[in-house]
């Protein structure tokens, strides 16, 4: 049973329209329209590499041990926000200290590489 607040599945109808689906005006928009949303936390990942072990290689790795990648020198890194590929960039230094460097912003539907 849905409470005043919630919605089941069967109480929208054929013609509603889904949220992906809704027509945005950017016209007006400025980012203090944003406000409310500055403090909400968000988890950025600069993705290196992966690669794939059985659980015995994982075991066997330790200090000094190499683990390979799947990308190439100088290949762009994925940069994800809360899990979703947003973009693409390079490793850079800034103060002693590793940083990420944006070079592409992946739009919807682009994110398969």
């Amino acid at each position: 049973m849905a409470d005043e607040n919630n919605l089941t599945l069967d109480e929208f109808g054929a013609d509603e329209q889904l949220a992906s689906e809704m027509q945005v005006d950017h016209e007006g928009k400025s980012a203090s329209d944003l406000a409310p949303v500055f403090d909400v936390p968000v988890n950025i990942s600069a993705v290196l590499g992966r690669a794939n072990l059985s659980v015995a290689q994982l075991l066997q790795l330790g200090q000094g041990s190499v683990l390979e990648l799947d990308r190439k020198v100088g290949e762009a890194i994925d940069i994800y926000v809360n899990n979703r590929l947003v973009a693409r960039g390079e490793v850079v230094v800034v103060d002693d200290r590793l940083g990420v460097t944006m070079t592409e912003i992946i739009k919807d539907g682009d994110s398969a590489a």
